[in-house]
């Protein structure tokens, strides 16, 4: 019994490790913050694009930017460097949450609509839609990065309704 009970302890393990680094890596499906930050957008919708540099100086360019409440954005980000860098949308509460877990697991691979990860000399995009007006914030959360600085925001001025 106790190879059984070793194989169905080490069976939960596994499940739960996995869960949770899927989890970790999902902000954008199910979390109470999603209302804060706002929503994936849809391309054909998105009402202008802006471009975001990443460089191995652990900075993005520009890091802060303001929209309007509701406005959909199509990120156009470039990662300039010669690290791997991503831009990771979410509250700061979240942010600091997720690098902690990717401290922890520096390779684990996750692709979700608030976030784009790139290789150095790589581009790729986000279309968000921002639903609520306040700050939303974005990082790099590959580990050290964060540390480091490699932060922003997005300034959400709310529209006259």
């Amino acid at each position: 019994m106790k190879h059984t009970f070793r194989n169905t302890a080490l069976a939960a393990l596994v499940a739960l490790a996995t869960a949770g680094a899927s989890a970790s890596g999902t902000h954008a499906g199910g979390h109470d913050a999603d209302a804060a930050i706002g929503k994936p957008g849809v391309a054909t919708k998105a009402t202008r694009t802006i471009k975001v540099d990443m460089t191995d100086s652990m900075r993005f360019t520009p890091a802060d930017l303001s929209v309007k409440q509701g406005e959909t954005v199509r990120f156009v980000v470039k990662n300039s460097g010669q690290l791997k860098h991503e831009l990771v949308i979410g509250t700061e509460k979240e942010l600091k949450e997720h690098y902690e877990v990717m401290k922890k697991n520096p390779e684990m691979e996750h692709s979700d609509p608030n976030m784009v990860t790139l290789a150095a000399g790589k581009s790729g995009e986000i279309v968000w839609q921002f639903t609520k007006a306040g700050k939303v914030d974005f990082a790099c959360l590959q580990p050290g990065h964060y540390d480091m600085g490699m932060k922003g925001a997005v300034n959400v001025t709310k529209t006259g309704k």
